[in-house]
C-alpha cells in the first residue's frame, strides 16, 4: 500500500543518465575525445543501475 507514495529511484538516475549523455555529446563536438570517453564511461555506470534496479 505504502509503495504507492515512493518515488521511483530510476526516474532520477533516468534524468541523470540523459544529462551525462548531452554533456559526452557537447565534448565530442568541442573535440576533446578523452573528456567524451570518461562521460560516456559514467553514463554506463548509471545505466548499468539503472538495469540493476529494474531487475530487481
Amino acid at each position: 500500500m505504502f509503495k504507492l507514495f515512493r518515488k521511483d529511484p530510476n526516474k532520477k538516475l533516468e534524468k541523470e543518465y540523459q544529462k551525462l549523455l548531452e554533456e559526452a555529446m557537447q565534448l565530442q563536438r568541442k573535440g576533446d575525445i578523452k573528456a567524451y570517453a570518461k562521460k560516456m564511461d559514467e553514463a554506463e555506470q548509471v545505466l548499468k543501475q539503472i538495469e540493476a534496479n529494474k531487475n530487481s
